[in-house]
């Protein structure tokens, strides 16, 4: 399910929101492909302007861009010169098919009682051994920023909570780290790095 304020918010300032001079979470990205096979196929969930995806690409992986907003996917569609999957998490069906899912500052805008079986749903998807890194804005339950955008504030507890219900992670780390948002306000990120096992099940 998509909050239709969110959703607005994005239809409303895609090209702001896309085109804005934004640092790539650099650590965390480089760590997430540094476990995946060179070339692996990768999924990203919320792309946003694509940024990430074409850093992704210029590394040599398959990436295949996704987001719920249908005008970020076509201002990261222009960006990367390929298709963007126009997908709401709770719309992935993808059995054991990436290598990697990449959903930086993306699962945070999914409903909370929605986020066990999301997450469930990404596991799926994953092939044996697959990692997923995904990042959260901290806090202690669901609100709205200034923009009107839902989020779905997990405490690091609750979410690693999520987490052991949606599936059995053959490893589930979770980091802490201070930075900030498109808001410009100081944001405590909660960064999730997990595996599938790399048996068959």
């Amino acid at each position: 399910m998509v909050d239709d304020e969110t959703l607005r918010f994005y239809a409303d300032n895609a090209q702001t929101y896309a085109g804005r001079q934004r640092r790539l979470d650099q650590h965390q990205l480089n760590r997430f492909l540094g476990a995946l096979p060179a070339g692996g196929a990768v999924l990203e969930l919320g792309t946003g302007g694509g940024q990430d995806a074409a850093y992704m690409i210029s590394r040599g992986f398959s990436v295949t861009p996704s987001d719920a907003s249908p005008q970020l996917a076509a201002a990261a569609q222009a960006l990367l010169g390929q298709p963007v999957l126009l997908m709401a998490f709770n719309e992935l069906e993808s059995v054991a098919a990436y290598d990697g899912i990449w959903a930086s500052a993306a699962l945070l805008h999914a409903p909370a009682t929605e986020l066990t079986d999301d997450i469930a749903r990404i596991h799926r998807a994953l092939r044996p051994g697959g990692r997923l890194a995904a990042s959260f804005k901290a806090g202690h339950g669901e609100g709205r920023d200034g923009f009107g955008r839902y989020y779905n504030y997990p405490s690091a507890q609750a979410l690693l909570a999520h987490f052991r219900a949606a599936a059995d992670w053959a490893r589930l780390e979770l980091t802490e780290v201070d930075g900030g948002g498109y808001d410009g306000l100081p944001t405590h990120w909660l960064w999730v790095h997990a595996a599938r096992s790399a048996a068959r099940s």
